[in-house]
């Protein structure tokens, strides 16, 4: 029996772009493009339209940039899966989408290996952080501004498991990978990501990765 295909919708202005992601994502087992948009007021037009099980979301875009998308679409269909498509130069956006509802990030420049690592990663219900990413927020994070700014934050003071877990989270590890790491059940990595999700006071496990970097919660 054929297994199901997960579908996507693609919502990007570029339409070049558009054409290659595709083409990529149709090389990928299970997958398939049900839609396309080249900006936020055509995919949230087309999305009432469309079952979709994840969607691939530009963040500048014209006449409705993927922020204010992803904060309209979520609201409407708050089970819906999005994951941010990036540029380097879009980190001043990375707070506002995560607050939208992202589930993760995956640069445009990104190879085939890593895309579909994005994609699988967050249809299993889990966060994705492309690793060049992270590395550029912790370089910009570790800049003497960012650090007299961290300097006046409220400490977090958090148990020596949730401080390895924590470490795990924010080197892209997802609950099975810590679990098998730390010698420890699935349901302890989740309960122990969900104090760190409480005592930080975000709404997921995204959130919480740039909180931690922003904080310094990672570094033990």
């Amino acid at each position: 029996m054929e297994m199901k295909k997960s579908r996507i919708i693609l919502v990007d202005d570029h339409k070049l772009f558009r054409d290659g992601l595709k083409f990529v994502i149709m090389q990928m087992d299970n997958l398939e493009v049900v839609a396309e948009a080249s900006n936020g007021k055509e995919f949230l037009e087309l999305l009432d339209h469309h079952e979709a099980d994840l969607v691939l979301m530009d963040i500048s875009m014209p006449e409705l940039n993927g922020i204010e998308a992803t904060r309209q679409a979520m609201a409407k269909y708050p089970k819906l899966k999005i994951l941010a498509l990036s540029m380097f130069c879009d980190e001043e956006y990375y707070y506002q989408m995560i607050q939208s509802g992202v589930m993760g990030f995956v640069l445009k420049e990104s190879g085939k290996n890593e895309l579909e690592e994005a994609i699988t990663t967050v249809l299993s219900g889990e966060s994705f952080f492309s690793q060049k990413l992270l590395r550029d927020i912790i370089i910009n994070i570790n800049s003497p501004k960012q650090k007299l700014k961290s300097q006046t934050e409220e400490s977090i003071v958090l148990t020596k498991r949730e401080s390895e877990v924590l470490k795990l989270i924010c080197e892209g590890m997802s609950n099975s990978q810590i679990a098998e790491k730390l010698f420890i059940s699935l349901r302890t990595v989740e309960g122990h990501k969900s104090n760190l999700i409480s005592k930080t006071g975000v709404k997921n496990s995204i959130s919480l990765v740039m909180y931690a970097l922003k904080h310094k919660l990672d570094d033990v």
